[in-house]
């Protein structure tokens, strides 16, 4: 059997393959970028509708009390079963940055860790740019960030080392947003608890794709967008987890009333809330958390076991598809090729691969328009959504990546204009 007979195989016997229909799909589109914003859920786009028309537009400030103020706490529950919480452990809300940002400044105001402020450098350049701002409250003024080989694998003697000899507050990326790097989050959480060290897992390219159980990971801080792998919508608000063990030792450096422990008796005295809440802000973005409670319901209705398993199954037919038709074309792989050490992208690296992208996400009449994720300086990433992308999605882009490179297709893309010459 050959690869294509394969993947048409798999997609056969796919137990995931109902849900494609629960997503907006275009037929003449292959879409591979669901690891920087998932597909539009159908309900989603029916009930943000109906809240428009009817719960802002007739029913107006009532809708508070009917239907938005549970709408935050409905959506936590549904996170905390995601990720194995106890409900009052985790809130949706803000953005990822934003949420970084309080829970940084927190645990350097707490006096619970040394102020030493770490990353590394596979960490997304925006969570870097959160820690840098925050150096001055460290006890040296300087952000430390761990360099490695290179920009695919972490070096975990270099990280373990680091932990040992300069314990504090570290922040990773679960899942590496360039290579797909994942971490080995248990092991490197009882590390850091040995040494007086807390890591602030990053979550954004790992969530409802990868397996997350807090429990059994020792994790005491995790946060992440909900827009890729969840379906959350462009700019949805972040997750936000805090163990109980520590919830107690932290403070929220923004004091907003929806952090207050009775936000609608307006005193004039802050008391913040005895339990995650406190993390809470300002007033909910309904409009924005609407779409991460029907994401949230067909990951849970899926299950986190069958996405991650298909999620491997599917990286490592993409790797054996771009070994056989692409490393001809001087090709390489830029990912992990173990698939414990992996999320739910592949990236290929190529001179042209800035060219190759627009090709791609361009088409023409007789092929389909394929959507990729172009990352400087050289590298495409291919992210697999097993919600709704099929074997034959993979086939068929690295069939057209391979009659791109074969054919010099890309010299038709003018690199200083951007336009097709």
């Amino acid at each position: 059997m050959n690869l294509k007979e394969f993947g048409i195989e798999k997609d056969k016997n796919d137990v995931l393959k109902s849900f494609k229909s629960r997503f907006v799909n275009n037929p003449n589109e292959i879409y591979l970028d669901g690891n920087s914003l998932g597909k539009l859920p159908k309900i989603s786009n029916a009930e943000i509708s109906e809240l428009v028309k009817n719960q802002w537009g007739s029913k107006l400030i009532s809708s508070w009390n009917d239907h938005w103020l549970k709408l935050s706490e409905d959506i936590s529950l549904k996170m905390s079963n995601l990720i194995n919480s106890k409900p009052e452990e985790v809130l949706v809300g803000e953005s990822t940055s934003v949420n970084l940002y309080k829970i940084i400044y927190a645990l350097l105001e707490s006096n619970q860790f040394k102020k030493n402020l770490v990353t590394d450098c596979l960490n997304f350049p925006s969570d870097i740019y959160v820690l840098d701002g925050l150096k001055h409250l460290t006890d040296e003024n300087k952000l430390t960030i761990l360099d490695y080989a290179d920009e695919i694998n972490c070096n975990y003697e270099i990280l373990k080392k680091s932990i040992r000899n300069n314990p504090g507050i570290y922040c990773l990326s679960l899942v590496s947003y360039k290579s797909s790097f994942l971490y080995s989050m248990k092991e490197l959480n009882e590390i850091a608890d040995k040494y007086q060290s807390i890591i602030v897992w990053d979550c954004s390219h790992a969530i409802g794709v990868t397996e997350i159980d807090v429990k059994k990971s020792k994790i005491k801080i995790a946060l992440g967008c909900t827009y890729k792998f969840l379906n959350g919508g462009p700019g949805s608000p972040s997750f936000l987890f805090i163990s109980k063990k520590i919830i107690h030792q932290i403070n929220n450096p923004i004091q907003g009333w929806f952090g207050h422990q009775n936000p609608f008796n307006f005193d004039h005295k802050y008391i913040p809330s005895k339990n995650i809440s406190k993390f809470n802000a300002g007033t909910p973005s309904i409009l924005s958390l609407l779409p991460i409670k029907h994401g949230l319901d067909i990951t849970l209705e899926a299950g986190i076991t069958n996405i991650r398993y298909k999620s491997i199954e599917m990286g490592e037919y993409l790797i054996k598809l771009i070994k056989e038709e692409l490393f001809c074309f001087n090709v390489e792989i830029a990912s992990p090729e173990k698939s414990k050490m992996r999320g739910s992208h592949i990236t290929i690296k190529h001179d042209e691969a800035w060219r190759i992208c627009k090709i791609l996400i361009k088409g023409n009449k007789n092929r389909k328009k394929i959507i990729p994720d172009f990352r400087p300086d050289s590298n495409i990433r291919l992210g697999f959504a097993p919600l709704y992308t099929s074997y034959t999605d993979l086939y068929e882009t690295v069939i057209t990546i391979k009659s791109i490179l074969k054919n010099k297709e890309f010299l038709l893309i003018d690199k200083t204009k951007n336009l097709v010459t």
